[in-house]
């Protein structure tokens, strides 16, 4: 929905509550999502109508949205519950227990049934923690607190929880204006104006057909009607009189058929109240391009629009007793402490965390080196000086400027959004593409000879579905290229300065850039070739970067001054104004200051060799660090995705990583790790010399190789620290490896080595209970520990403990590992259902990336299991059929491929309990899945001798 329509529905529920329409401005409030009256709330509660209260809220949030909603919808649940058992209404309280909290029992089964004991009880203040219950009217005020907390905590609810503020009867105000507009209009404009209805246009019509004679203003050029010209109108009060606009609006209304605007700071729009749906709020203002007057640039698109996007998080409940408290962000969530320091060698330029490895750093340098950092372990994972892929393929001004000065600096560097493939920005014309692969390895994908001079940024965005790639460079354009081949799509003109950085986003489906030059310029472009959409000038009037919040609502722009002024502001995008400027820069910064975003509530920037902390709600700073010293002016500085982690550069060509508690906890875990195993070449194989003498013919792109690429329908969460555990340590820094080594390597890789005899130990797992063979065993994802399924549908866990002879407690033959289960001595049991003893062919078992979760089933219901506790979260499908294999999404814990007896596969998603599809093709059970890493597909095999894919 565009502003002016959002701003509408304001001026609708203003109206409505004026003529006290209650209910209807509720049910308006409930159904836009705009605009949550907390005070309806709590009357709603204080009066206990909670099947009002829950669809009130239903209006703004879903109870699996995040952990706040989640928490909001648990405490009323069980304060119904609570009120229905001290009634003494035990019917009533099982039909709460088994509709309302049921749900909440796969996130924490031992509080469910911590309540549902509470039936068994005379009075449920007999339990400890519920002894200070007082009476339902205290009860529910103590909750009301706690729900208000929530509630303003809940990012869904950001900025619907204060009215606009505008003046009274403000609707009746505008339509006032617009009907004394229209008598202005009029061929025959009567004194004293009869109006009827508002459902056509005001026409006055002459008195006995004779035309009366014009009036003595003009109403276009001259003053303006009297005040109170119109009489009332409508059942209800009258309409106030109001001042008619200046001429000058008036013809500003009257000259939207004008074929070409200039790219002003405001544009004006069509004459309604109502405009059509556009790209962003942000980008209201229109532009229409000479020869086509009063195209309307947007898609027809509107009914999407209104849909209201939701931000919800993936972050598990985990509730703690019966009362909740809601999170607060603290000092202690940003990471301050150094943690580690790595020496880089070269000036650090650019620096971006893998989406989804955490610990994973990529660096670019002022050399046009880039390498990949494993900042836990401090190993260098892979290294690339700059070189020409292929010069014959290069346009003849980059071959000159080469041959003119071989020197070439980094200017960004940046991941995918997957994490398969990173961009790197040179200061002369060219970006390259890398493929990734977990293992650490690079592979050359795309060079492009992307602008005249240098590439100023470089990005990635999914217009259309289709990974993109944007640059923009010193010759004042913005290119968008395909990802796959390299084919330019788009080319934006209309700076008139050298572009300095891109930011591309999407909201409401519409796919944008903002760009940003060095003469301070903002523009925001859609993917066609209509031109920018807004210019604004941006603080300081120089370099200026912009970045969006990680949940994409709120955006940010940093940039300092050629004075050396820094200016880092919000933006409010419906306005296309400065919302907030954040205070706490030193007078003259001295150079150009870098930001960067974390958790959707923190903002940092590096100023004055420190770096600087801002709560986004506030203005001034938060704290300042200095990170032991050793920082330059203005450090650049970057955080990884959980915002555990921020990567600093230092004054001595290195970088330093700080780190919260979570982030030390993480890289004290990949220090104490083992790396192992070979990763592959650092080179790719067809990789070619830098040949600077060969002057050919020029092509815009070279090639080196085109993998296939999906992008994924969701952001991807992050992959564990201990996919990481399987990285090598003896990787050559710096050195470049020969194509005969990298292919001896690749030969010495042969079956006959792995199954030689003398390399081959048995090993005997030691089990004092030996009550059935064992049917299935794995390695964790960590290869720290082995997991086993019994016949007897229990699991039993080995783990290698740390000792004099396995310092590192890593998996070996020559060590017993220990057979571990919780102190409490709970055991993992499959559910069996009638199957007495189990079939093997239905025993089945599946890890999680973060070994935190076993999946498994012994021929009845599949049961997930918590691997640190032993206890069930849930079980579902009860059989038959029988689940026959099961596999995890590899990039989302919560959803599961399930193979069945009846050879289905079945897609569950966990977190809501429900099948989202079903796949048939087997003719028999099926007895394989395995999910790509990298393509959006699913593999199986099935006991027909079929493989499927």
């Amino acid at each position: 929905m565009s502003s002016l329509s959002r701003e509408l529905v304001f001026l609708i529920l203003q109206f409505l509550d004026e003529e006290k329409f209650k209910e209807t401005v509720h049910k308006l409030e409930q159904e836009s999502g705009f605009f949550f009256n907390m005070k309806h709330f709590e009357d709603q509660v204080q009066a206990g109508e909670w099947d009002e209260v829950e669809r009130y809220l239903c209006g703004f949030t879903k109870v699996e949205d995040n952990r706040y909603s989640m928490k909001i919808f648990f405490e009323i649940r069980k304060q119904k519950y609570l009120e229905a058992l001290d009634r003494q209404d035990r019917a009533k309280a099982v039909e709460i227990l088994v509709k309302d909290l049921k749900v909440f029992a796969s996130f924490n089964e031992e509080l469910f049934k911590e309540i549902t004991q509470l039936l068994t009880l005379e009075n449920f203040r007999q339990n400890e923690q519920l002894s200070k219950y007082g009476d339902t009217k205290s009860a529910r005020g103590i909750m009301l607190i706690e729900l208000k907390k929530l509630i303003e905590a809940n990012p869904l609810f950001r900025d619907k929880l204060t009215f606009p503020a505008f003046k009274a009867s403000r609707l009746r105000t505008l339509i006032n204006q617009s009907l004394n507009w229209q008598h202005q209009l009029c061929k025959n404009p009567r004194s004293n104006p009869d109006i009827k209805t508002l459902f056509t246009d005001h026409a006055c019509t002459p008195t006995n057909g004779a035309r009366p004679p014009p009036p003595t203003n003009n109403p276009l050029v001259g003053p303006i009607p009297k005040a109170g010209a119109f009489p009332p109108i409508g059942a209800h009060n009258p309409f106030q009189p109001v001042v008619s606009p200046s001429p000058g609006a008036i013809a500003g209304w009257m000259s939207s058929t004008n074929p070409s605007l200039p790219h002003a700071a405001v544009a004006a729009g069509p004459p309604s109240l109502v405009q059509p749906s556009t790209a962003a709020a942000f980008l209201k203002h229109q532009r229409t391009p000479t020869g086509v007057a009063g195209m309307d640039y947007q898609s027809g698109d509107s009914e999407h629009l209104m849909k209201r996007i939701r931000t919800g998080q993936s972050d598990e409940v985990s509730f703690s007793g019966v009362a909740h408290a809601p999170n607060v962000y603290s000092q202690d969530d940003l990471p301050k402490s150094v943690v580690r320091t790595i020496t880089q060698g070269s000036n650090v330029m650019s620096m971006d965390f893998h989406p989804q490895q955490q610990t994973v750093l990529l660096v670019g340098t002022n050399v046009g080196d880039i390498s990949l950092w494993e900042v836990g372990s401090r190993e260098r994972l892979a290294h690339k000086t700059f070189k020409v892929w292929d010069i014959s393929t290069c346009s003849m001004p980059l071959q000159t400027a080469l041959l003119k000065d071989a020197t070439i600096s980094v200017n960004r560097c940046v991941w995918g959004p997957d994490g398969l493939i990173l961009g790197v920005a040179f200061s002369k014309h060219i970006v390259q593409i890398y493929t990734y692969n977990p293992n650490g390895e690079l592979r050359q994908h795309l060079e492009i000879d992307a602008h005249i001079g240098g590439v100023n940024d470089v990005a990635f965005a999914h217009p259309n579905k289709q990974l993109c790639i944007v640059t923009c460079g010193d010759d004042k354009t913005i290119k968008v290229w395909d990802a796959q081949t390299g084919r330019r799509l788009y080319t934006f003109e209309g700076h008139e300065a050298p572009v300095y950085s891109v930011c591309p986003h999407y909201k409401e489906n519409i796919q944008f850039i903002f760009s940003t030059a060095i003469d301070g310029k903002i523009k925001a472009w859609l993917y066609d070739c209509l031109g920018s959409r807004v210019d604004y000038d941006a603080p300081g009037h120089w370099c200026t970067m912009m970045a969006y919040s990680a949940d994409g609502t709120r955006l940010f722009s940093c940039g300092t001054s050629k004075d050396g002024e820094s200016h880092l502001v919000e933006w409010n995008e419906s306005e296309g104004a400065i919302k907030r400027t954040y205070l706490g820069f030193r007078k003259r910064s001295l150079g150009v200051v870098q930001f960067d975003t974390t958790r959707n509530r923190f903002l940092a920037a590096g100023d004055e060799f420190q770096i600087k902390f801002w709560d986004m709600d506030n203005t001034n700073i938060l704290t300042a660090v200095e990170a032991e010293g050793g920082l330059p002016a203005s450090p650049r500085l970057r955080f990884n995705k959980e915002g555990s982690l921020l990567a600093v550069t230092t004054s001595d060509n290195g970088i330093k990583i700080l780190a919260n508690n979570d982030g030390l906890r993480l890289t004290r875990l990949l220090e104490s790790r083992p790396m192992e195993g070979h990763r592959g070449p650092s080179e790719p194989i067809n990789s070619k010399p830098l040949i600077v003498n060969a002057l050919g013919p020029a092509a815009n792109v070279s090639a080196a190789m085109s993998p296939s690429l999906e992008r994924s329908d969701r952001i991807q969460p992050a992959v564990s620290i201990n996919n990481l555990a399987t990285m090598d340590s003896s990787r050559l820094v710096d050195v470049k490896p020969k194509i005969s080594d990298d292919l001896e390597k690749i030969k010495s890789w042969k079956i006959p080595d792995i199954v030689d005899q003398s390399q081959l130990k048995a090993l005997r797992l030691p089990d004092p209970v030996t009550t059935g063979k064992v049917v299935r065993l794995i390695y964790t994802n960590s290869g720290l520990a082995l997991l086993a399924l019994i016949s007897n549908a229990v699991h039993k866990l080995w783990k290698w403990q740390r000792s004099e002879r396995n310092p590192l407690g890593k998996s070996t033959a020559y060590v017993v590992p220990q057979l571990w289960q919780p102190a409490n001595g709970t055991l993992m049991t499959n559910d069996t259902g009638d199957n007495n003893p189990p079939e093997e062919s239905a025993a089945c078992i599946a890890l999680s990336k973060n070994d935190s979760y076993v999946m498994s089933a012994s021929g009845g219901k599949v049961s997930l299991f918590n691997m640190m506790t032993f206890k069930v979260m849930t079980t579902f499908m009860s059989p038959p059929p029988a689940a026959t294999f099961l596999a995890f999404h590899p990039q989302d814990n919560n959803i599961i491929a399930i193979g069945m007896e009846d050879s289905t596969i079945q897609i569950y998603n966990v977190r809501v309990d429900e099948v989202k599809t079903k796949l048939k093709g087997h003719q028999k059970r099926v007895t394989g899945l395995a999910f790509s890493q990298i393509l959006n597909c699913l593999v199986s095999s099935g006991a027909d001798a079929q493989v499927s894919s």
